[in-house]
C-alpha cells in the first residue's frame, strides 16, 4: 500500500498476522529505511544495512500457496515476512498482491541505496541436496514396490502406487522446482517465488 508520509516522501507498507495470538507484524518502506514493528519490538534498518534476502516458497497445511522473504541485518538479526495472514482459527488468507508489491518495492529501494546484499532464492544448498537425496530414496522404494506388485499380479496395488506417485509428484514437485537454490539480482527477481 502506497501513502505519503506528510513530508513529501512516500511510504509503502505491509502487515500480516503470523499467528492468531498477538498483534500483526507491520513493515514500512520509508525514505530512511525499512521500519518494522513485531511483537512489541520495533526498529529501522537502513537499506544498505540489510545484508541478505532469501525468497522461498513455503506451503503449509492451511495455505498451500505461501511465500516467504527472510531478511538479515549486517549487525545480526533476522526478519521473516510471509505472504499469508491468520484470519480465524480455520482460515489463513493469502495477501499475494500486497506481499509482491512490498517485496518488489523493497528491492527497488535497496538498489537505489546502493545495497550490496546477498540475494538468494529457494532453500539452502545443503538442505536442497538432502531433499533431493530423500526423494531419490523414496522413488527407489516406490519403484521396488511397483515392480513387486507387477510380478505378483496385484494390479489394484499397481494402480494405488501409480496414483500415490502422481499425487506426490504434483504436491511436492512444485515445492522442489520453486525452491531450487539460486542467486538473483535486484532487477531480476525470481517470478516463481513471488505470488
Amino acid at each position: 500500500m502506497q501513502m505519503s508520509d506528510g513530508q513529501g516522501g512516500s511510504v509503502t507498507s505491509y502487515a500480516y498476522k503470523a499467528s492468531l495470538i498477538g498483534s500483526a507484524h507491520r513493515f514500512e518502506l520509508t525514505d530512511e529505511g525499512l521500519s518494522w514493528h513485531i511483537a512489541g519490538r520495533s526498529g529501522l534498518w537502513r537499506y544498505d544495512e540489510i545484508s541478505a534476502i532469501r525468497l522461498s516458497f513455503r506451503p503449509v497445511s492451511m495455505q498451500q500457496h505461501r511465500f516467504r522473504a527472510d531478511l538479515s541485518h549486517a549487525k545480526g538479526g533476522r526478519i521473516a515476512i510471509l505472504s499469508t495472514s491468520w484470519q480465524t482459527a480455520a482460515l489463513m488468507a493469502p495477501q499475494d498482491n500486497g506481499f509482491r508489491d512490498f517485496i518488489v518495492a523493497l528491492h527497488a529501494r535497496m538498489a537505489k541505496a546502493g545495497s550490496r546484499a546477498e540475494l538468494t532464492a529457494g532453500l539452502g544448498r545443503k538442505t536442497y541436496a538432502a531433499v533431493l537425496a530423500f526423494l531419490a530414496l523414496l522413488a527407489l522404494a516406490m519403484a521396488g514396490l511397483l515392480i513387486r506388485a507387477l510380478l505378483i499380479g496385484e494390479f489394484a496395488g499397481v494402480l494405488f502406487i501409480l496414483g500415490f506417485a502422481a499425487l506426490f509428484v504434483w504436491q511436492v514437485g512444485g515445492f522442489v522446482r520453486r525452491n531450487q537454490p539460486r542467486s538473483y539480482s535486484f532487477d531480476q527477481l525470481p517470478r516463481s517465488l513471488l505470488p
